[in-house]
């Protein structure tokens, strides 16, 4: 999957997970909200992002030792925030069981409390596995992290569009592939 040209969505992530994604470490994240079901099949309302990475709520309690490092104690979110990776959505897996997170824990940092956190948040809503190509851009960007930005959204507009020309695939087609088919042949059910 290519990116456009550019993009002027973000979706919001913690920067310990945007930082596995765009190590290649993980491709994998967890939604709730954000997905519609159109014509019996769920879909992302924007399946092409920016990673914008978050710092607030980041715990380490939540990931993995391997993912701790830079992880530290904030009142705020910083007031510049450099977008240096896109990601494109290739399969959304709807989660019916806690089970299917356990079958790929090799696969992501977050640890059993926030995988069982995200279970539980809004039960009566189901918990979705997108399956992310994750781009490193060739140029970064750094953007004030404005007003706009802030509170619980996952995805936010951004003030301009970002360029992705030039942007290069973390994983190449067949690491990504070989963890794509890993992913998705674990957590069928």
């Amino acid at each position: 999957m290519l990116l456009p040209d550019s993009l002027s969505i973000a979706l919001k992530e913690w920067a310990s997970v945007c930082s596995a994604m765009e190590s290649g470490r993980q491709m994998i994240l967890l939604r709730k909200g954000g997905i519609y079901e159109a014509a019996g099949e769920f879909e992302l309302e924007n399946s092409q992002f920016l990673l914008f990475p978050t710092y607030l709520h980041q715990s380490t309690k939540m990931l993995k030792a391997e993912a701790h490092g830079g992880v530290r104690p904030v009142e705020s979110e910083p007031g510049q925030i450099q977008l240096s990776a896109a990601g494109a959505v290739t399969d959304i897996v709807r989660l019916r069981s806690r089970a299917q997170m356990d079958a790929i824990e090799d696969e992501h940092v977050w640890t059993g409390p926030l995988i069982d956190m995200r279970f539980h948040y809004k039960p009566a809503n189901p918990l979705y596995l997108l399956l992310v190509r994750v781009y490193r851009l060739a140029s970064p960007l750094m953007v004030a992290n404005t007003p706009a930005y802030a509170g619980c959204q996952s995805c936010v507009p951004l003030d301009q569009p970002v360029a992705t020309t030039g942007a290069v695939s973390v994983l190449d087609d067949a690491r990504y592939d070989f963890h794509r088919t890993t992913i998705l042949n674990a957590i069928v059910q």
